[in-house]
């Protein structure tokens, strides 16, 4: 059976120069705004996150960045989902850096040389020194079941790691927004690919045996230098000459108090190295991997990508039930796994020792998007959200990090600023839960925030400030949703 969605509920009609009529004029110059990043950060092929600092195709951002377009330009959506799943490895990872060839290496670091290691490019179906499925003396190749020929092309030079898979998430927003016969052969073409994704993350990368994924590497994430990750990233052994060997780039483009320390890069890469020269196999994490962490933001996600999988799933003619029954699972072990009664939060866990990390970060609240979490931990979440720790008012989104913590940075990434798309993600799980008066606040702060200091990658907690990266793509997109859809569907 078939399910073709109802379009997205009518916002008003469209004027002439592509935006919503029924917005006021300070909010229609943020859509404008918003739209105009958007087409200066296409390449013709995908949307780079920013062209200062990230000049390659992110894999979470592209997902955030398709939820806008869905809105603007939903060719350019799908364009950019099919240019990132034509990178995935044949065991079903999705790479979190698909290089685009036409950037230099000075241009960026860790570019591809440095992923790629001795032995050659790492690319689609090719893992550390040319070794086939990028799970070189581990397990087999797990069934990628998306019809022959259809990635097509020489293989894509990639990273070998992942991040957290919003892309079904973006997919069905795409085709909710303008469902029809393209939309659907479109979510054809996803699906299995999709699929792919979910199962490697539920497979290779349980390591815990639990059935929650572990990320081997902060910057899986997408919270690249939270403290949810330090004291795990503390037992690394540093190689001392790595920060010698591999200069940053990261800090000459940005300043380097708003960027990770240089100890704390030297464990990233340290950890990067690891995995690399282990073939990016999977096998055997345990004994001989030094970072193995499940995240509760990461495997919320994982949740809701197979709750956006049931949704499609109907539209293609596959099975929903599996996928609302995995996402069930995902909820119920995250609550048995990583929630903390006395913080009345979420906390990772470092599957080496055992041990919760203590540290309250912005990911132990993202289980809020999962709409069967139960009540006791929904109204703890809340608690927390409008407690002093995290303080979202009318004035100002959600940081990062415990505002009342000793080490509070609100300049340094993930150890303070605002984030718009895990602002946006809460937001969506308030709605999800009925916290409607708590959402749209949450929503005004935002909005206000971009439109006071610009579409920055992300913001001072305290003052407002644009941090990082100017003219950022998800910012952007995601405050085309805000203002587009101020009442999301669950």
């Amino acid at each position: 059976m078939s399910f073709v969605a109802k379009p997205a509920r009518n916002t008003g009609s469209i004027g002439p120069d592509g935006v919503p009529d029924q917005l006021g004029e300070a909010d229609a110059a943020l859509w404008r705004g918003a739209t105009t990043i958007l087409a200066a950060n296409w390449t013709g092929t995908h949307t780079v996150p920013s062209r200062t600092l990230y000049p390659h195709q992110w894999s979470w951002d592209a997902g955030f960045i398709s939820i806008g377009l869905a809105h603007t330009a939903p060719d350019r959506a799908w364009r950019d989902l099919r240019s990132l799943f034509e990178a995935q490895w044949p065991d079903g990872r999705v790479p979190h850096i698909v290089f685009d060839p036409g950037v230099t290496e000075r241009d960026y670091f860790p570019g591809p040389t440095f992923w790629a290691g001795e032995g050659g490019p790492v690319g689609s179906g090719r893992g550390n020194g040319g070794r086939p499925n990028g799970n070189a003396g581990g397990t087999p190749d797990r069934t990628f079941s998306a019809p022959a020929g259809t990635n097509g092309g020489p293989a894509r030079l990639s990273s070998g790691i992942v991040q957290p898979p919003v892309h079904a998430l973006g997919a069905w927003t795409i085709y909710r927004r303008a469902p029809g016969h393209a939309a659907a052969e479109e979510l054809r073409w996803l699906y299995p690919r999709l699929v792919a994704q979910q199962e490697y993350l539920a497979t290779a990368r349980d390591v815990g045996g639990a059935g929650l994924s572990a990320i081997v590497h902060p910057w899986e994430s997408g919270l690249d230098n939270s403290p949810s990750w330090d004291e795990a990233l503390a037992a690394v052994p540093v190689t001392p000459d790595v920060l010698r060997r591999y200069a940053r780039r990261d800090n000459q483009v940005v300043a380097s108090k708003h960027r990770p320390t240089d100890e704390d890069y030297a464990r990233y890469l340290t950890i990067a190295l690891s995995y690399r020269d282990g073939g990016y196999r999977d096998a055997d994490l345990g004994p001989r991997h030094p970072f193995l962490v499940e995240c509760p933001g990461f495997n919320a996600l994982r949740g809701a990508a197979e709750l956006a999988l049931a949704r499609i799933a109907e539209v293609v003619g596959a099975d929903p039930a599996v996928h609302r029954a995995r996402a069930a699972s995902i909820t119920r072990l995250l609550v048995d796994r990583l929630f903390d009664p006395e913080t009345g939060m979420f906390h990772p866990l470092d599957v080496r020792t055992g041990r919760r990390n203590p540290a309250r970060c912005v990911n132990g609240l993202l289980p809020l998007i999962l709409p069967e979490l139960p009540a006791v931990q929904v109204a703890s979440l809340v608690a927390v959200l409008e407690s002093d720790r995290f303080g979202v008012s009318a004035r100002m989104p959600v940081p990062s990090y415990d505002r009342t913590a000793a080490d509070f940075d609100p300049f340094r990434y993930w150890r303070g600023p605002v984030w718009s798309n895990i602002n946006w993600l809460l937001w969506r799980g308030l709605r999800t839960h009925g916290q409607v008066e708590l959402a749209g606040t949450v929503r005004a702060a935002l909005l206000d925030l971009v439109r006071g200091s610009g579409y920055y990658e992300y913001f001072h907690p305290g003052n407002a400030a644009g941090i990082g990266s100017p003219a950022f793509s998800w910012t952007a997109a995601l405050t085309l949703d805000l203002l587009a859809d101020p009442d999301p569907p669950a």
